[in-house]
């Protein structure tokens, strides 16, 4: 289903890093096993130190995974917050609008390009009366 991202895989929207978790051994030359909270259990604790970054303790960078609203199934689902601005693309044939979305838990440069008709449809009450911004 589109808008909905497992836990840990790579996209455009997934969440950059979550809360910091300290690590509790090393596995291996290019692993560390973290110490994960209680409703992370079904997470495999074992993580590549690609996929980690170094706590520097800047807040912003950290998102609260109470925020996210990890589903059990260690889904989640983004929510856009604001439409910024509209664009029509002229193809050989036809028009074809899109809308740039502010998501949830997301800085505006991170805003992304959507169809228009996509999110008419899902996120209806982000138009006033059928109207984005030009």
């Amino acid at each position: 289903m589109k808008g909905v991202m497992r836990f840990g895989k790579k996209g455009k929207l997934s969440p950059r890093y979550i809360i910091p978790y300290r690590i509790s051994k090393r596995v291996g030359n290019v692993a560390n096993e973290l110490e994960l909270p209680q409703k992370l259990v079904a997470v495999h604790p074992v993580f590549h130190i690609s996929m980690l970054k170094k706590c520097m303790g800047d807040p912003s960078l950290i998102i609260p995974t109470e925020d996210i609203w990890i589903k059990d199934s260690l889904s989640f689902e983004e929510i856009p917050v604001q439409i910024l601005d509209r664009q029509v693309r002229k193809l050989r044939t036809k028009e074809v609008a899109s809308v740039k979305a502010l998501w949830r838990n997301h800085f505006i440069e991170e805003a992304t390009w959507e169809a228009e008709e996509d999110m008419t449809k899902r996120y209806h009450h982000l138009f006033k009366f059928g109207e984005v911004p030009n």
